[in-house]
């Protein structure tokens, strides 16, 4: 526990220190709540709050709910829709905007286990209100995940995990953007899970976020009900 604390310190010191030096790096923070209803039902609501510089000119947050079903033990459905703002560069919610969004999305998540190794594939459609106009947008996602450490209660203290996805629409130039995330997570209990990653982002001519390289810190809540049986937090909710 100290170690992992101890970690999370030098790298903020760190990467403090490389931003005022050499790039600015953003700033990408995540809380997100599960309730499993059983083991195949859940619901889920997330809030983030992001930042163009290192905990500095705030241009974007979100909050959004949904609900989850298991239908195979390998593959899940979700149904979520939020608010997604973002405000021009130059501070802190500069405004005028330069996107309110209202969006809906389905998703499919489909999941292979070898060995510990973890893969996902992740396929959603969004449903786009925004200010400019309506858009569809589809996003595809493959990454991996390991646990790794001491066992707890049937879960591992410690995972990595790496993911990349593209997103693309139905009109040109059809690419929007490829964002790829690199993280490490810590279980100190079976309800909660401590995310920090690096997460770098490409966009092509969109205005709905801004490409740039992030610090992403996330803390991961799970209640379960009762008549649940699950004791580990599904990999896909630690990026949505």
């Amino acid at each position: 526990m100290r170690v992992f604390f101890l970690t999370i310190i030098m790298l903020y010191f760190s990467i403090n220190t490389v931003s005022a030096q050499t790039i600015d790096i953003g700033s990408w923070n995540i809380l997100n709540v599960k309730f499993n209803l059983d083991d195949k039902l859940s619901f889920f609501g997330e809030g983030q709050l992001r930042s163009l510089k290192f905990y500095s000119n705030f241009h974007y947050y979100e909050y959004k709910g949904g609900i989850n079903f298991k239908v195979h033990k390998n593959a899940k459905l979700t149904l979520g829709a939020g608010s997604y703002q973002t405000y021009k560069e130059g501070g802190d919610f500069v405004v005028p905007k330069n996107n309110d969004e209202f969006r809906i999305w389905p998703q499919v998540i489909l999941f292979q286990s070898i060995g510990k190794l973890k893969i996902e594939q992740r396929y959603r459609s969004e449903f786009r209100f925004t200010s400019n106009g309506y858009f569809n947008r589809f996003r595809y996602r493959f990454g991996a995940s390991y646990p790794f450490g001491k066992e707890r209660n049937e879960y591992k203290l410690f995972q990595i995990s790496a993911s990349n996805e593209i997103f693309f629409t139905d009109k040109e130039p059809y690419f929007e953007r490829n964002r790829m995330l690199f993280a490490f997570n810590y279980k100190p209990s079976k309800a909660t899970t401590i995310q920090v990653g690096y997460l770098h982002q490409f966009d092509y001519k969109i205005n709905d976020e801004t490409g740039r390289d992030f610090f992403q810190i996330g803390y991961f809540i799970e209640i379960f009900h009762k008549t649940s049986k699950n004791t580990t937090i599904d990999s896909d909710i630690k990026d949505n």
